[in-house]
């Protein structure tokens, strides 16, 4: 990419991420969902920084029932406090929900995980990951889901469903060293542990120091390419 752009007749800036340079009610009005703005509040009201999982699987990506009651109870499992986005239609086959419908969460979740757990059907994505309760991210690795995650200096749980995103996992993963995988099969005791040492083990803070190396180096990527944008145009 370098070649090619040093190789172009005229200068070329790479302006981004560029949800750097736009406020949060834009992030509102683009939403595909109507966002649960209850969750802001929830946030505000957990006792301790960095102690919340987030845990998304963005627009498109859905599950099996399976894999959502083992993510259910591996949740449950971890005692890890947890935001959950559950989106109408994520959850495929018998009992899923299906078409427009929310999916049931497994009998005696709610009661396992009561005063812990936040589930709605949409978050405001980049206002939850800028929050000081955030600790990390479990994500399908959608690329505006990581840069998101990148600027809010989040590390992340990496669950690739398609597309892209098995390479932005391997980025995220094995690149940058700011995540870890959930494994190919989503079982609830590898659920739990994976969530537990990047929430409260020793992997957490070395992860959490790459995310905000990584999180610098981003806003500076983004006001230095704008800034040669700017300079240039008033050259002309």
């Amino acid at each position: 990419m370098c070649s090619f752009v040093a190789g172009l007749p005229l200068p070329a800036f790479a302006i981004g991420p560029l949800h750097l340079l736009s406020s949060s009610q834009d992030s509102a009005e683009q939403s595909l969902y109507t966002p649960d703005l209850s969750c802001l509040a929830w946030l505000d009201a957990q006792p301790a920084a960095r102690s919340v999982l987030y845990v998304s699987l963005g627009s498109l990506a859905c599950v099996d029932r399976g894999v959502f009651e083992e993510m259910a109870w591996g949740l449950a499992g971890s005692g890890v406090p947890f935001l959950w986005v559950v989106r109408p239609g994520s959850v495929t086959g018998t009992g899923g929900g299906g078409g427009e419908e929310v999916p049931p969460l497994p009998d005696g979740f709610n009661e396992e995980v009561r005063n812990r757990g936040k589930i709605v059907t949409w978050a405001p994505q980049r206002e939850v990951l800028a929050h000081a309760a955030i600790g990390a991210f479990w994500t399908h690795c959608g690329w505006n889901s990581i840069l998101e995650s990148v600027c809010g200096g989040v590390p992340m749980l990496v669950q690739p469903c398609f597309a892209d995103q098995m390479v932005n996992a391997r980025y995220v993963t094995r690149e940058w060293g700011v995540g870890m995988e959930v494994g190919e099969e989503i079982e609830r005791e590898t659920v739990a542990k994976v969530v537990t040492k990047v929430m409260v083990g020793e992997d957490g803070p070395l992860m959490r120091e790459k995310a905000r190396r990584l999180q610098m180096q981003a806003s500076a990527a983004t006001s230095s390419a704008m800034d040669g944008l700017v300079q240039y145009v008033l050259s002309l």
